[in-house]
């Protein structure tokens, strides 16, 4: 089926939820590299969102899926399965933290966290729904999810959402300090807000946080959805500030494609789930485990350092055509292979985006006219010399 005969399909019978999209149809990939239905090849600097973080046909992970298609799919979790039980180990173990449930995505992730949060607080004996989360950022597309992002076009169609979420402006200690007391459930925040334009939180601000939700004795709950397993060159992207959070959500690279989620929490916090309280059909089952052991036994100190040294190299060549073009970008941020380029007014980054798309590059784009690079961790430096010429080609 080519391009036209699949976007007529798709208008017909698919929610407008993701309005037209970008003129390509993916048939194969190989490594870093995608190909469309024609056979034409692309660079892939977005990786569907920050998710296929090994690229694509990676050997090993085809066969791991290959082998559990091969025995188990799917149960249910009135039993105990064995990919679960592991994946639950490794992640606990490779984190420090004492306890994980699965879901299906990120938005899952994130809602388990609120709900665990909100059951702590009733533990307490606080009837309380009062949350504090950043301005500008994005946890989901949930109702409770979307509660915590702080964007109000977000909300308007949807109220009254459920909780009452206080946003405060992203480094404002200020802020956090009138915001923060033992009278919420929690604060939820990204360290690096990705959605809103790469925005890496200042240390000062985290530091600040943690200490205050110590202080008040609420948990502090970290999305980590895009910035996990990896894509900031630390296998969470809190350990370039120095803290923990009480809770930890992953999703996106954590499967490498296969959809799987997971909250990760302290043992004090874990023990506020009881039997029945949470749950989820799909959540955690053999296929999904499978591969989330597969990747993340792959995320191990030589693929940090590659991370770190890709993305510091690709991050120098961003900032030197920053000060080649100073009319046309105006920063460069982010940290790994997690990095935003801020467009003048000028261009729009989503006409760049195209531009580069038909040059054979796949990137993404993110809010403050934003362009954002995500790429697999196989990328290389000379791929990234690709781009990089291909950029200032459509920036000139």
């Amino acid at each position: 089926m080519d391009y036209e005969e699949l976007k007529q399909l798709d208008s017909k019978y698919y929610m407008e939820v993701f309005g037209e999209r970008m003129p390509a149809v993916f048939t194969h990939g190989k490594g870093a590299k995608l190909y469309d239905e024609n056979g034409s090849e692309y660079l892939d600097f977005l990786a569907g969102i920050a998710v296929n973080c090994l690229g694509y046909s990676d050997e090993g992970f085809k066969n791991a899926l290959k082998a559990q298609i091969d025995t188990l799919i799917h149960t249910c979790n009135y039993f105990y399965n064995e990919p679960q039980a592991r994946l639950a180990q490794m992640l606990c173990e490779k984190t420090g933290y004492a306890r994980v449930f699965f879901g299906n995505s990120g938005a899952e992730a994130n809602e388990c966290a609120l709900k665990l949060a909100k059951k702590y607080t009733y533990h307490k004996g606080s009837a309380s729904d009062r949350f504090v989360a950043l301005k500008q950022s994005f946890h989901g597309r949930t109702l409770a999810t979307l509660a915590a992002t702080g964007q109000e076009k977000f909300h308007a169609p949807f109220r009254p959402m459920p909780y009452d979420f206080t946003y405060i402006a992203a480094n404002d200690v200020k802020a956090a300090k009138a915001a923060i007391s033992g009278d919420i459930c929690g604060v939820i925040l990204e360290v690096i807000q990705g959605e809103s334009g790469v925005f890496p939180l200042d240390q000062a601000f985290v530091a600040a946080v943690r200490a205050l939700c110590d202080e008040h004795g609420v948990p502090l709950i970290i999305d980590e959805v895009q910035t996990g397993m990896g894509r900031t060159g630390k296998l969470l992207a809190q350990e370039h500030y120095g803290i923990k959070a009480d809770i930890t959500t992953l999703a996106k690279a954590l499967g490498n494609g296969v959809p799987i989620g997971a909250c990760l929490a302290s043992e004090k916090l874990a023990a506020a789930f009881g039997s029945g309280d949470h749950g989820s059909t799909f959540g955690g089952n053999p296929l999904a485990c499978a591969a989330g052991l597969y990747v993340t036994a792959k995320i191990d100190d030589a693929l940090l350092a590659q991370i770190t040294q890709t993305g510091s190299y690709f991050k120098g060549k961003l900032a030197a055509l920053m000060r080649r073009l100073p009319q046309s970008i105006l920063d460069v941020r982010g940290f790994g292979l997690m990095l935003g380029a801020q467009l003048s007014e000028a261009y729009r980054a989503h006409d760049i985006q195209l531009k580069l798309l038909k040059e054979g590059f796949v990137i993404g784009t993110a809010g403050g006219n934003t362009l954002r690079f995500v790429p697999p961790f196989v990328i290389e430096k000379a791929d990234v010399d690709n781009l990089i010429g291909a950029l200032t080609a459509a920036l000139k």
